[in-house]
């Protein structure tokens, strides 16, 4: 049997610094992750980039990448006996690599989930302009609907996680339903005889375009550490987190899957590439017209924007609690780390993390940066590249920690799934850097300068301890159940 090296939970829950405790079931940390991944607007929005890259072979990439982060969650989830904290890979990587590795990480952290959603919601803007324009007549800036679903979305996170769950439920249902629906379409109206496994043939991947491919659906699985963020929050988080984290690899990659299969089935796999070149944008809303009828292609229209505002209200809270776990650890100001008394949520630390937000990509939408061309491309190119670092040195922490703790049993968990997890994200970290300019649609020489912020964001944190004391990321440790 493994013994546990949790410390107790502190009274921290008492003095408003803590989080509300037995809050969220493995149901509700669930939907959380998989509303925040936004299955509705990457399909339509990746989707279709992915086919105009790789063709037909686009299916078999979400399968590898959801193999990729099912082997890293094997150690992942193993260390997460140890370490239940909404600090997430950071406070991982302070237990494994020690708390100047833990504050560079930090450091990363935050210009990763900066970019992401600055990048997201400048993509948000767009789809929300376009819908309005095209149905309501309404004509407003993109920074308009920015700013003003960005306020909704920060209000929502402020309140706390029972209300966001209620909004996110209710609209990843209708996606799920949507996209079901569209899928059943393909398969009862699609021409020809058996439908086609093309897609799943190895040797789609010997297209040039696999490694900007690869790139673009690990994007699509950037939200799953949601789960150990929420494992403060979380009922018996020992027997929560695993199967919430399992929940959500396996939904995420069957759902892409099955959804880009039936795309490629429904124009032809010899056709499919061009087709969609030839129609980024509506190549998705096109079939759903065509198979199921224009009311899916008008309900779909619709839900791309909803799934956006899901995804930003899941990444929010997310980031909500790696400042609230930040400024605990006193790497962040302490005002940080208080809740709110009714709800017992970090409402400063998601005020902040919004403001931040808003003036990131207001200052580039206002100076007259394209919303697309550079905000989006720029900043979701530099989020998931923080990602893939942090990604790999949690591999290399969880390896360490196994190795100089005697907590586990489990040759394969400890040891050769932690190894491979860090050979597989040193792997994608090359195939990011060798690709980054396919990631980019103008000016990537500049674009590529803010690579430098992630080198820099570590080595700034990682020089943090040297000179504010007390920086602690066992503070607060919830104890399993």
């Amino acid at each position: 049997m493994s013994k546990t090296t949790e410390q107790p939970r502190t009274d921290s829950a008492r003095t408003g610094t803590g989080l509300a405790p037995n809050s969220l079931g493995f149901v509700g940390i669930a939907f959380f992750v998989i509303a925040a991944a936004a299955p509705m607007a990457a399909f339509v929005g990746a989707g279709p980039v992915l086919f105009s890259i790789l063709g037909p072979g686009v299916p078999l990439v979400y399968v590898l990448v959801a193999l990729v982060i099912g082997v890293f969650s094997v150690g992942y989830l193993r260390m997460s006996r140890h370490v239940v904290s909404a600090g997430g890979f950071v406070a991982y990587i302070a237990r494994g690599l020690g708390p100047h590795a833990a504050t560079g990480a930090a450091g990363i952290v935050i210009v990763t989930y900066v970019a992401l959603q600055v990048g997201l919601w400048a993509q948000f803007g767009v789809f929300a302009q376009q819908l309005a324009t095209q149905w309501l007549g309404l004509e407003l800036p993109v920074w308009a609907w920015v700013l003003g679903a960005l306020g909704v979305t920060t209000v929502l996170t402020m309140r706390g996680v029972t209300l966001n769950l209620r909004v996110l439920g209710v609209l990843l249902v209708l996606e799920i339903a949507a996209v079901a629906t569209l899928v059943v379409g393909i398969l009862a109206g699609a021409p020809g005889d058996d439908p086609s496994l093309v897609s799943f043939q190895p040797a789609q991947l010997a297209s040039p375009g696999f490694g900007v491919a690869v790139l673009f659906v690990f994007a699509c699985f950037t939200t799953f550490e949601a789960t150990t963020v929420f494992s403060e929050e979380a009922r018996a988080p020992r027997r929560t987190i695993p199967r919430a984290l399992y929940a959500v690899i396996l939904f995420v990659g069957v759902f892409y899957t099955s959804a880009t299969w039936a795309v490629s089935y429904a124009v032809g796999p010899g056709a499919v590439q061009e087709a969609a070149t030839d129609d980024l944008a509506g190549i998705v809303f096109t079939l759903a017209a065509q198979y199921v009828g224009p009311w899916l292609d008008v309900t779909m229209q619709v839900l791309v924007v909803s799934s956006f505002v899901a995804m930003l209200i899941g990444m929010q809270n997310m980031f909500a609690r790696y400042c609230f776990a930040l400024a605990r650890a006193r790497v962040l100001p302490r005002g940080l780390a208080v809740v709110s008394s009714r709800s017992r949520t970090p409402a400063r630390a998601a005020l902040a993390g919004g403001l931040l937000v808003a003036a990131v990509v207001t200052a580039f939408l206002w100076a007259g940066a394209a919303p697309i061309e550079v905000v989006y491309a720029w900043f979701v190119a530099l989020g998931t590249t923080g990602f893939i670092v942090m990604m790999a040195l949690a591999s290399l922490a969880i390896l360490a920690f196994f190795l100089r703790e005697d907590v586990e049993r489990g040759f394969w968990a400890t040891r050769v799934a932690p190894v491979v997890a860090l050979a597989l994200m040193a792997t994608m970290l090359g195939i990011a850097l060798a690709n980054y300019d396919a990631l980019l649609f103008s000016d990537g020489a500049t674009a590529k300068q803010l690579l430098w912020l992630i080198p820099l964001a570590f080595a700034g944190g990682a020089l943090l301890p040297r000179f504010r004391k007390g920086i602690d990321y066992q503070t607060v440790v919830a104890a399993a159940g």
